[in-house]
Order: structure tokens, then sequence, then C-alpha cells
């Protein structure tokens, strides 16, 4: 199924991963521009990516680049348990095998790769890195989940617990999950479609996909070394929900040669649902990043 809307061709589909769950993708890219790049889009927890990413992807398009996203299993218009993550390291996987079908195409061997990740999304987006460390060509984070704040790091013990129940009861819904919207999000219209989308989870954590984002996150946050690759990482000051510090701690400690930290003071968790003229900066400053390094793009084909 395609459409087409203000210069931009959005299509649909689905994918079967190796666990045998149809997983939904879609893909907008631009109907007169040369495409610049290609741009995979990771969305954060119980998100998705057809509706709430399509502003994203709509500005992305209209600079120049063909973007890809797919709802991870059990979000959005794929199948499971709807916001349950069994394990985190098959999430990383389906991206990785759909994401390089894309770029495997004879069209597109010749093109650039970036990813794009928000929040878990983030998560996703370094875990797709370390898998394969030089297969992609740089990075956009925002808000990136990649360090617990000192007031949400459990007790070892509770960690110890919290596995040894997830063995009897792993899909039992439990953890609390908060409506802190008004918290996160500025934008008066973004919180009503947000509410409005029947394709976002907003029930509580299961403690299975509890214990997995925990446990990717401290992951992550020993390893942040092992990040190599070129990155953009964008982060309010203000946001609640994932601790700034994650991202300073990992512009200052990836091996990255060519690593870039945006700090917005007053700004909250999700960026895209700031003020008007704040959203425009943002966006500058992802396109100004990101036409930096796309060029022509040659070297994907080496690699």
């Amino acid at each position: 199924m395609a459409h087409y809307r203000d210069g931009i061709k959005y299509e649909e589909g689905f994918t079967v991963n190796s666990r045998g769950s149809r997983l939904f993708t879609c893909k907008w890219t631009p109907m007169k521009l040369q495409i610049k790049a290609l741009i995979f889009i990771c969305h954060g927890y119980g998100g998705e990516c057809s509706i709430s990413m399509a502003d994203t992807a709509a500005r992305l398009v209209h600079a120049g680049y063909a973007v890809y996203g797919i709802d991870q299993e059990g979000h959005g218009k794929s199948s499971g348990l709807k916001g349950y993550i069994a394990r985190f390291g098959d999430i990383v996987k389906d991206r990785a095998d759909y994401f390089k079908s894309v770029c495997e195409k004879p069209e597109n061997k010749m093109k650039k790769r970036f990813l794009y990740g928000f929040s878990m999304g983030g998560t996703v987006v370094i875990q797709l890195h370390r898998k394969d460390p030089t297969y992609w060509d740089g990075a956009v984070l925002l808000a990136p989940m990649c360090k617990l704040g000192e007031d949400t790091r459990p007790h070892p013990l509770v960690v110890g617990a919290l596995k040894m129940i997830c063995t009897v009861a792993p899909s039992w819904r439990v953890i609390p999950s908060p409506d802190n919207l008004d918290k996160v999000c500025k934008d008066p219209q973004f919180k009503k479609e947000f509410r409005s989308n029947p394709y976002m989870y907003k029930g509580k954590l299961a403690l299975q996909t509890g214990n997995e984002l925990l446990a990717v996150s401290l992951d992550i946050e020993k390893n942040l070394e092992e990040v190599t690759l070129p990155f953009l990482v964008l982060h309010g000051e203000d946001d609640v929900v994932v601790d700034p510090e994650g991202s300073r701690l990992l512009h200052e400690r990836a091996s990255s040669r060519d690593k870039t930290l945006k700090l917005y003071p007053g700004m909250w968790h999700m960026l895209m649902a700031e003020p008007p003229a704040d959203v425009e900066r943002i966006y500058a400053d992802v396109t100004s990043w990101l036409e930096e390094r796309s060029g022509t793009a040659t070297a994907s084909a080496a690699k």
C-alpha cells in the first residue's frame, strides 16, 4: 500500500521475524529529490512508527533522506503481547535483519546508512551498533536510555528478586506505568494525539519487560567505551524520564572520534513536542549534522 502527499511517497508492509511474528514496516521516500542517504528510525518503549514518528520522517524526507521504520514485536501494528519484551536482544536482531535487508538491495548498496533512535529506541541503536560496529555510518540519538538515574537505580537484592520472579511469571503486569505525559511533553496537540493513538501502549510494564530494560541499561552504562560510530546525541536538560547524565557520559566515554552532544536547557523528554521554535532548532541541528556526514556516500558499499 502506498500513499502520496506533499512530495512524499509513504508505503506500509509486513515482514516475519525469525520467531514467526509478523512485524509492521513503513517507509517514507522523496518523490522528486535525490536520496542522500538511508535513515532507520527506532521508536521508544510503547511506541510505534507510522503515526508518532511521521512528522520526524516527513522532515527528514524533505531534507532528502529515505526513512524506514519497523514496529518492534508487541508494539504498534506488529503482532505479539502488547508492550511485552521477552528478550531485548530479539528486538535488536529483528531490526538488524530488516534494516540490513533494505541496505542490501541493489539500489541502496551505494547509500550511507544512519540510525535514528528516541528514548529506548536510542538504546536499540547503541545495541545495533555494538552488534555490528562497522556497518552503520552514524547515529542520531534523542534522549537515549543509556543510564539509570540514581533515584531509580534498584538495589542489587531487588534486581536478584526480580530475576527470580520473572522465571515464574514473566508476563505479570505489576510494574506501575504512571501517566506522566504532562511532565514529558509540552505540546497540547502532541499530547492529544498521543492519548488518542490506539497503537501506543499505555499499560503497566510486565515483570520481564522491566527486567530486560533494567539489564540493557546497566549493560550499556558499563560499556559506553564500545561505542565507536559517529553520533549526535540530543537531550533536554529538564528530562525527568531519562537521565541527561547518561548522554553526557556517552559523549565523554564513547571511543568515537566524531561525537557531538547537544543539551537543551529547559527542554523535556519529548524533544519533538517542544514549542514550535524549539522544535525547528532541534531539527535544524539534526539535519545539519546529517548533511555534513551524508555526502555522496560511497563508503558503505565497501563494507
